[in-house]
């Protein structure tokens, strides 16, 4: 039997949040800053929790890229992953990524950012990836969520819609936050914050 072994990505792959990075590699600096002083009081209010992290996501994707042309957007997201990505991730996660490929390990991302620009940088290293959707309509992002974001609870819904856990020998988990405690508490193998240093 195979052995399932779950990443997150943002914080435990990564050494930062790659949803900020997007958006000042798609929009740039002078326009990020002033979304988010647009965005202020709603930012304010995710942080005290008056709202939940996928309200505030959500509303953040609206603004930045509700009506972006989707084809001009998955373009942008395949340039990111290949071009900023790789700067971002931590030299142990990677190592260890590829220790377990070489086990003949199933891997799987198992992410809350958009499948977008997670996916065609878990392509290029043969990895599977479970990532949040975004909606799309007339051939335009909305800026909504199509489904649920892959956080929390929704992560391990994800992880049993897509495989059958009993078929593998065991699950080995990786990640760093609040978003990752129910997968890791579905693993037989947990590890929190295990790169932290690199």
């Amino acid at each position: 039997m195979n052995h399932l072994v779950l990443f997150d990505f943002d914080g435990t792959i990564t050494n930062r949040d790659s949803l900020k990075d997007f958006l000042f590699f798609y929009h740039g600096w002078a326009k990020v800053c002033l979304g988010f002083i647009v965005l202020s009081p709603i930012l304010a209010l995710f942080v005290v929790r008056v709202i939940s992290n996928h309200s505030a996501k959500q509303i953040l994707l609206r603004y930045f890229f509700g009506r972006e042309p989707l084809v001009v957007f998955n373009a942008r997201c395949k340039d990111f992953a290949t071009q900023h990505i790789p700067k971002i991730i931590r030299t142990e996660a990677l190592k260890q990524i590829n220790q377990h490929l070489s086990n003949q390990e199933t891997v799987v991302v198992v992410s809350a950012s958009p499948e977008n620009w997670v996916k065609p940088w878990c392509d290029s290293l043969s990895l599977l990836c479970i990532a949040t959707r975004l909606e799309a309509k007339d051939n335009r992002i909305t800026g909504n969520y199509s489904g649920n974001n892959c956080y929390g609870p929704e992560k391990v819904r994800r992880i049993k819609e897509k495989f059958n856990l009993s078929e593998f020998k065991s699950i080995v988990a990786y990640g760093d936050s609040r978003g990752d405690r129910e997968m890791l508490e579905l693993a037989d193998i947990k590890n929190y914050k295990p790169f932290q240093s690199t």
